[in-house]
């Protein structure tokens, strides 16, 4: 498992058009020893892809403005590599198929919303357990 120390937090942008959802999944990764970014939606996030280090990206997929699929395939030029789970309760459309496109084009992982922060955090910490030292962190 995934244990954040001073000089080696993980850097998680969270996206979500949700204002409550964003709080809680930021709220619960802080307390998780994580430096959280939030944005509301895909053109914020990717300005802030471009602007600060990540090592991982939650997204969910319906926001308005750039959506999530639209990010996750931007992300993939602007910071090739980057990790990203996918979530989506799926709006008006299904969700276990926006999460299926999400994992071919990108998503290393999704989750269906609603779910236990418990296993988001679990999910968190697996895929950050496969990631190189994090972005913020300093050479030892």
């Amino acid at each position: 498992m995934w244990h954040a120390r001073e000089d080696d937090v993980a850097r998680v942008l969270v996206l979500d058009d949700e204002d409550e959802v964003r709080s809680v999944l930021t709220r619960a990764l802080q307390t998780a020893g994580h430096q959280v970014f939030g944005a509301a939606d895909g053109r914020e996030g990717l300005h802030l892809v471009r602007t600060e280090p990540i090592d991982l990206v939650v997204t969910d997929l319906v926001m308005p403005e750039v959506d999530g699929l639209e990010f996750i395939r931007e992300l993939a030029h602007v910071r090739p590599g980057t990790p990203v789970i996918a979530i989506s309760g799926g709006g008006v459309w299904d969700a276990r198929s926006l999460l299926e496109v999400a994992g071919t084009i990108g998503a290393i992982r999704t989750l269906t919303k609603p779910f236990e922060l418990k296993e988001f955090l679990a999910l968190v910490a697996e895929v950050l357990a496969t990631r190189s030292p994090p972005a913020g962190s300093r050479p030892g």
